[in-house]
């Protein structure tokens, strides 16, 4: 107890709140201690995933307001006790905030004290990022909704214990349903479902190499557990998109699932389902056509799964272009008149704006030519659709000129790379042998953590990563051998030569002298982070590649059975482009927020978001850094966003401007998207702080609540 006292007391001490000038524009009166529209006390949650179902990430709180933001302390801290990191976005409900802790133990909180109410423990050590909860209520019932790895649960709001008449004692496994033998499938529930009615609609992670389960979207009753309906992804035989793959594609290929979340409008009943990319991600050859409906954003009836319409962000991909957030829901002024429309951001750092209701573009989509694929056996789309507006919130085309000036050596070394790569822009082919330059990279652009929109004027705000990345294709030997399995499986993430990207991507050199073999085991059947479940292989093959993996000794394979599904080529993996000192390797900025007014499709503005704090000690101050997790936008004028990966920081900024009006320091980064209430006459802001992403310091699980003093 001294020990967790101790804990609390040195996160609570590096807590460092610093504020800086701050606009004099359209400033909310000092005067409002309380937020006028809650004046009797009345509480404002935060009861879903994004905020709301339209996932806006928008509040009409406004007592924290530009004028009074530097006054922000933190009003209480919770400590889950574990290391890993967080992704999560709290929910808020009658005055309780329900949470995830790194190992995916589920939790409720006084949300006006950070005080414990209870905790849910599966069993399961949670292994995979877990971004969100949902909640669903009736005048009797009150349940959260909640992944546990493959698991769907149904918890008591109030008790935190399973709902017993839910599924099969109070869960769901994800990994039934799909037509295929359930123990052999991966799926995880990384982004929460969405609840329409008395129905829980819900996604989930694929792998990204074969053998991959479909990704289907299915709907769940929130009282039984029973499956309401399934909209196949990949479509069977006489469904619509069946002729965009070849013959019985249905039968062996898998993912085209949504992993990123999904946004609903409740009034119509419709729910907007972004989609990723179909397995192999990189090598299609055996998926040749369009490949409906990968990397779509798909309108569907959530009475029924049936489709309403549908956009294809990418036509037969083979860059992994997933739709990496959920979409926006808003309302705008388009040739003189009001259109509830959807807006869907894309790792290339495109905005697609559509009506809501017919899926009509609100800006002209061009579609432009694009060289075909060298690599044999693979026929690249020869169009891909591009919007005329918004312009792109990432760069998009790499030159020479553009590379690092950080020192002499580190220009000379990002030169020496770049002319051993291919930098063509967007949707150049991957080919054999030389890495082509993916720019924004693999994890965009915009990501999971999401865009937020101001309902009042339409501006849209949305954080960006301008990393590059590079990758290549390889001959698959086709062997039966450990090292193949390991080339075709994981060499994707890890490389060819184990040496990784750490941290996403972590180093497997000297593994056995960090792990023992059964916990390389347990890692590789429930996967770790980015990495999925390998529920395919069998024991022969994955004791092999255990030691292949120890021992760099390849065998044949014991197994009488055939290896997985092997393709032609195989990706080389995900190669950051870093100079010697781990810097990126190009001019900054190397992360960005914006503000995007979608009335117009013009930028309103544009500013670095994080730094490094080593560089900014030398002068080299606001590069913008990779960021992960999103804003939340007030009524106070406020957008409030974490994110920035290596400076801890917190930030508050003046919506109309982007001019940083208060930081705070957190004990880990803050890589989740904020959450905004009221309570008790109080207006609180909470991030999850976990960190996880800077590889050279210490990993958590903090939430950390702001409010106004007393």
């Amino acid at each position: 107890m001294r020990r967790f006292g101790r804990r609390l007391a040195a996160i609570c001490g590096a807590l460092v709140i610093s504020s800086v000038s701050f606009s004099a524009l359209f400033l909310v009166p000092a005067t409002a201690s309380q937020d006028p529209a809650n004046s009797s006390g009345e509480r404002r949650d935060w009861p879903a995933y994004g905020g709301e179902p339209a996932n806006t990430h928008y509040s009409d709180l406004s007592q924290i307001n530009r004028s009074n933001v530097k006054q922000l302390a933190v009003a209480w801290s919770f400590d889950t006790g574990e290391q890993g990191g967080l992704q999560t976005s709290p929910i808020i409900v009658d005055g309780v905030l329900y949470g995830i802790t790194p190992t995916q133990k589920v939790f409720a909180l006084d949300a006006a004290n950070g005080k414990l109410l209870w905790k849910f423990d599966s069993g399961m050590k949670g292994t995979q990022p877990d971004r969100g909860l949902a909640y669903w209520s009736s005048e009797k019932e009150k349940r959260i909704l909640v992944g546990v790895m493959n698991f769907l649960y149904a918890l008591d709001a109030s008790t935190g214990k399973p709902i017993a008449t839910f599924g099969q004692d109070g869960r769901i496994d994800l990994r039934g349903d799909l037509g295929r033998n359930p123990e052999r499938q991966s799926v995880a529930l990384t982004s929460p479902g969405v609840v329409y009615k008395d129905v829980i609609i819900v996604g989930g992670r694929n792998p990204e190499t074969l053998p991959a389960a479909p990704g289907d979207v299915r709907a769940y009753d929130v009282r039984t557990g029973k499956l309401r309906w399934s909209f196949h992804t990949i479509p069977h035989p006489g469904e619509f998109g069946y002729e965009t793959w070849p013959a019985d594609a249905w039968k062996y290929s898998g993912a085209a699932n949504n992993w990123a979340g999904m946004a609903v409008d409740a009034k119509r009943g419709i729910v907007y389902v972004p989609t990723g990319s179909a397995a192999f991600d990189f090598y299609g050859a055996n998926r040749l056509g369009d490949d409906l409906f990968a990397n779509c954003l798909i309108a569907l009836n959530a009475e029924t799964g049936e489709r309403i319409w549908h956009f294809q962000g990418v036509r037969h991909d083979l860059w992994d272009r997933d739709f990496p957030s959920p979409p926006t829901l808003v309302t705008v002024k388009h040739d003189g008149r009001d259109i509830d429309a959807v807006a869907q951001t894309t790792k290339q750092g495109f905005v697609y704006l559509f009506d809501r209701v017919s899926g009509k573009p609100l800006f002209p989509i061009e579609y432009r030519k694009y060289p075909p694929s060298t690599v044999p056996g693979e026929v690249a789309a020869s169009e891909q659709p591009l919007p005329t507006k918004p312009a792109p919130f990432a760069r998009q085309f790499l030159g020479e000129d553009m590379l690092t000036n950080r020192t002499p050596e580190a220009h000379a070394s990002a030169l020496e790379k770049f002319r051993a790569f291919r930098s063509e822009g967007q949707f150049i082919p991957f080919s054999v042998g030389k890495d082509t330059v993916i720019f924004p990279g693999f994890d965009g652009g915009a990501e999971w953590g999401g865009s937020a929109v101001d309902t009042q004027t339409a501006i849209l705000y949305v954080n960006a990563n301008e990393m590059v990345w590079t990758g290549a294709l390889a001959p698959e030997t086709g062997e039966n051998s450990p090292k193949a399995l390991y080339l075709s499986q994981c060499s994707i993430c890890h490389g060819e030569k184990m040496t990784g990207s750490p941290p996403a991507m972590p180093s497997l050199v000297g593994v056995g002298d960090r792990l023992s073999p059964a916990q390389i085991a347990a890692t590789i059947k429930n996967g770790k982070g980015r990495m999925p479940a390998f529920t395919n292989f069998d024991d022969g093959q994955l004791y092999a590649l255990i030691d292949f993996l120890v021992s760099g000794k390849s065998k044949e394979l014991p197994s009488s059975e055939p290896p997985p599904p092997a393709m032609k080529y195989r990706f080389t993996g995900y190669h950051k482009f870093l100079d010697p000192d781990g810097y990126p390797a190009f001019a900054p900025p190397w992360g960005t927020l914006n503000a995007i007014n979608l009335n117009t499709g013009e930028y309103v503005w544009k500013i670095n978001l994080g730094e490094y704090p080593e560089l900014a000690a030398k002068g080299l101050k606001n590069t913008g850094t990779e960021n992960y997790g999103g804003p939340v936008v007030t009524a106070g004028g406020l957008v409030f966003i974490g994110a920035s990966d290596f400076d801890k920081k917190f930030h508050a900024y003046d919506k109309a401007t982007g001019e940083l009006l208060w930081e705070a320091t957190l004990p880990f980064s803050g890589n989740a998207t904020p959450a905004t209430y009221w309570v008790n006459g109080r207006q609180y802001v909470v991030i999850a702080a976990g960190g996880g992403k800077d590889p050279k310091s210490p990993s958590g699980g903090v939430y950390v609540a702001f409010a106004l003093p007393k």
